[in-house]
């Protein structure tokens, strides 16, 4: 495994990360105990990252982590979660308030069994663009509220995250320097998309760190093609098929050339997260490091993409 500064944070992060949204039962049902031994996997296998919200099944994914945590020594994991997104009953929420935000850091250490988050980040700012107070809001009120509780020790970093980069950068722009110093953008840098690319000289110039989410494209990049939820267009899920199909008949499954894409060519970004509450797709994920990308094969999926490439989608 591979280890990366994250910004000037001074945390060197895997390569490859576990996010546990996937613990919340967010893309299907889960067994408990079959999560809990995926983040144990994770682990064992080199990962010393693990990201989290209070979101991913309404507490439900901060609860199974909580319990995977406490047979795991506290200094062999980074544990990041969020503030501002909930839900509850199937219903989602949001309250991107200091006093919502410093609870919200509370509850979710008591849920996760820690007395310490090392990074705090709020949540898909974007819905808080489209409240009274736009992404104003965030800089004013959200992000100082964090602050204060760094200050404290109760929190390591604070950062931001967001499907859109233009918001993650609004957000840095406007804020004092060291206030942000994260960034975790989705979809991103995978094989359909490299935009997060074009930002990576503003973060890298401001001091802040790069996280990357779902080289899969939230199942665009997979066998089973995308789930019937995926908000991108129908076009782009019928050219991520065609090519999921032609990595098939090269016996070489697309989920492998995904997960090495986003994990070898660009080293200014810190690590890249994927999701799975199964530990043998965990311990599959951290194998295809093990193996070059093999760069022809990823060129021939993109012209296969084609005009899809960098096609976008609003988050949901």
């Amino acid at each position: 495994m591979i280890y990366n500064e994250l910004g000037k944070t001074g945390l060197r992060l895997s390569n490859l990360s576990f996010g546990a949204s996937s613990l919340g039962g967010v893309f299907h049902s889960v067994r408990e105990e079959e999560a809990i031994r995926a983040v144990h996997t994770a682990i064992e296998g080199g990962i010393n990252f693990i990201d989290v919200s209070p979101y991913y099944g309404h507490y439900k994914a901060e609860t199974v982590l909580g319990k995977a945590l406490r047979e795991i020594l506290r200094d062999k994991y980074y544990l990041s979660t969020k503030v501002g997104r909930y839900g509850k009953d199937g219903v989602n929420t949001w309250d991107y308030s200091a006093k919502r935000a410093t609870e919200s850091v509370f509850e979710s250490m008591k849920r996760l069994n820690v007395d310490y988050i090392d990074l705090i980040n709020v949540h898909d700012i974007e819905f808080q663009a489209a409240m009274d107070g736009g992404l104003q809001k965030v800089v004013d009120e959200t992000l100082p509220a964090l602050v204060r509780l760094r200050e404290k020790g109760v929190v390591g970093h604070v950062g931001i995250t967001d499907l859109q980069p233009e918001n993650l950068k609004w957000v840095v722009e406007h804020s004092e320097p060291g206030m942000v110093e994260s960034i975790l953008n989705f979809c991103h840098y995978s094989l359909n998309d490299t935009l997060l690319t074009d930002y990576l000289d503003f973060f890298e110039e401001h001091g802040v760190g790069v996280i990357n989410a779902s080289p899969l494209s939230m199942g665009l990049l997979s066998g089973r093609g995308a789930p019937d939820w995926h908000p991108a267009p129908a076009s782009l899920k019928e050219a991520c098929a065609r090519a999921a199909a032609y990595c098939s008949e090269q016996g070489y499954p697309i989920e492998k050339l995904a997960v090495q894409f986003s994990t070898s060519l660009n080293p200014r970004i810190a690590t890249t997260l994927f999701s799975s509450a199964n530990p043998a797709n965990v311990q599959r994920n951290i194998g295809y490091m093990d193996e070059p990308l093999d760069e022809r094969l990823a060129a021939e999926v993109q012209a296969i993409i084609g005009n899809q490439m960098s096609v976008r989608w609003k988050n949901s």
